[in-house]
């Protein structure tokens, strides 16, 4: 919206010439989500408090998680409101990719607020159906597909980190990728939000890690030398991801153990989603493998427990997911906490050096 509405007068006055720049937007794109965090926090805190919006705590998880009952849950929707204005105010409005993006981060938030919402009003640690979340989870991001796949200059080939002659042609299957993609990032963010700050970390560094990627990709000159796919416009997501960084900033301050507030599932499957959503756009989904190491593994140790325990009747871990097997094992949570972020800025450097390693 400034951009629209100030860029123009730098015919007029020099001064504005400055919001051509996509580095000058991601800059305050995030210190506006940094400032709403900073403003609309305390209120969104009081404001669940009083309407009694409290977490419940499932009876066969830690008991050092029984404590924590009560505590104000769904703050998730002060960082969607700190990626959505902030990108509403900054980007230029008229790049489809943004507009994707944000569809999918608002639809997939849409969805974790009424899975938060039942569990709150039914007092219960069970929201959704794993079945309906899911129906709601993979039509928002088919939509999203449709939307990229039609695109008349969008790439429907696969990169590959480490390989730049590897790129094969996925046609119509780019498709179901993406939703798998996707809703796997969503799902994956979601179960790695199980202590004070455990998520939103290591989303910090994914969402950084991807501003640059985004930046890259939608930088010709700078596509070229390095090797990777060129995507015109994909620039403009260097905002949303400056966003996402500011709004994830923002909300740690309150999410930092001990937490204050919990971000909910409206929170982790929206910043998910629009991870997934970026790394597509990008051509960096398989460098996510890497850059959203910590959601892989927690994800992966959920499928592994499950089925191992259908199979065999055994458990891999004393709880999954894995977080939870650290703090069995007597790991005090601001140690399992730190621990997971310094392993996600490792991952976050071996992802960037794949622009080079080709």
């Amino acid at each position: 919206m400034l951009y629209h509405l100030l860029y123009p007068l730098h015919t007029e006055f020099s001064v504005f010439y400055v919001f051509k720049f996509i580095t000058f937007r991601t800059i305050y794109a995030a210190i506006t989500a940094l400032l709403i965090s900073f403003l609309l926090g305390p209120w969104l805190i009081r404001t669940l408090s009083r309407l009694q919006i409290g977490q419940s705590i499932r009876k066969v998880g830690p008991e050092s998680h029984f404590k924590k009952e009560g505590t104000p849950t769904m703050g998730g929707t002060l960082i969607l409101l700190a990626i959505v204005l902030p990108v509403l105010l900054w980007a230029d409005l008229n790049n489809i990719y943004v507009w994707v993006t944000l569809l999918v981060t608002v639809g997939f938030g849409a969805v974790g607020f009424i899975d938060d919402y039942r569990k709150v009003k039914f007092k219960s640690s069970d929201g959704l159906s794993a079945r309906g979340k899911m129906f709601w989870l993979v039509l928002i991001s088919a939509v999203a597909a449709g939307l990229l796949y039609i695109y008349p200059s969008f790439d429907t080939t696969l990169a590959f980190p480490f390989f730049k002659g590897l790129r094969p042609e996925l046609g119509l299957l780019y498709v179901p990728f993406i939703v798998l993609v996707v809703v796997g990032t969503g799902n994956a963010v979601n179960l790695t939000d199980g202590l004070d700050g455990l998520a939103i970390g290591p989303m910090i560094i994914a969402s950084a890690t991807y501003l640059l990627f985004a930046y890259v990709a939608g930088n010709v000159k700078l596509a070229t030398y390095l090797q990777i796919s060129s995507v015109q416009g994909a620039g403009e997501l260097a905002i949303v991801c400056g966003a996402m960084v500011g709004a994830g900033l923002g909300f740690l301050w309150f999410n930092t153990y001990p937490a204050q507030v919990f971000m909910g599932d409206v929170g982790s499957l929206s910043l998910g989603g629009a991870l997934g959503t970026i790394a597509v756009i990008t051509k960096q989904e398989m460098v996510l493998v890497i850059v959203g190491g910590i959601f892989v593994v927690e994800a992966l140790s959920v499928i592994v427990q499950v089925t191992s325990f259908r199979l065999w009747g055994k458990r891999i871990f004393r709880m999954a997911p894995i977080h939870h097997h650290f703090e069995l094992k007597g790991w005090p949570e601001p140690k399992i906490i730190v621990r997971f972020w310094i392993i996600s800025i490792i991952l976050a450097l071996i992802a960037l050096s794949t622009l080079k390693l080709r």
